[in-house]
């Protein structure tokens, strides 16, 4: 018998935006900076492709490849966490976004996942995505974000 302990995070938000402009929003470094605090990540957008989450200073904060990649519909990434030893411990976790078409605007749906139960690395993510995802749907409505990044 396997023991299918997971710890996930799930987050559904709905954006006035088009997926379009909401897939540019999550892949765009420059765009991604606005909203996630100053963090920026640097990937190759594709299938396998590699993918970071850099601070501001330039530090690795996260890091894993590109598991999903479907425009403007599916992003998946495996995601391990480079900066918090016990986070690092824990290994890979994965993190699904998918779009899909609401009304007027996009459904965001953000499932951050991993294969362990009572994931301290879940927990500290599930403090961090209602920030940075309410900075998102801010700046693509609004064009500014709530909680701004503090240097």
């Amino acid at each position: 018998m396997t023991d299918h302990a997971q710890s996930s995070f799930v987050y559904v938000t709905y954006v006035k935006t088009t997926p379009d402009r909401l897939w540019e929003a999550l892949i765009d470094p420059d765009f991604v900076a606005q909203y996630w605090l100053g963090n920026r990540p640097e990937a190759e957008w594709r299938l396998g492709g590699s993918w970071k989450l850099l601070f501001p200073d330039g530090r690795v904060a996260d890091q894993g490849e590109i598991v999903a990649f479907e425009p403007p519909k599916r992003l998946g990434i495996r995601w391990r966490n480079e900066w918090k030893p016990e986070f690092n411990a824990e290994g890979y976790s994965i993190c699904m976004m998918e779009l899909e078409p609401a009304g007027e605007g996009v459904k965001l749906s953000v499932t951050h996942s991993i294969e362990r139960a009572d994931s301290p690395f879940i927990a500290a993510v599930s403090g961090g995505w209602p920030k940075i995802l309410s900075n998102l749907k801010s700046l693509l409505e609004t064009g500014t974000v709530v909680l701004p990044n503090k240097p």
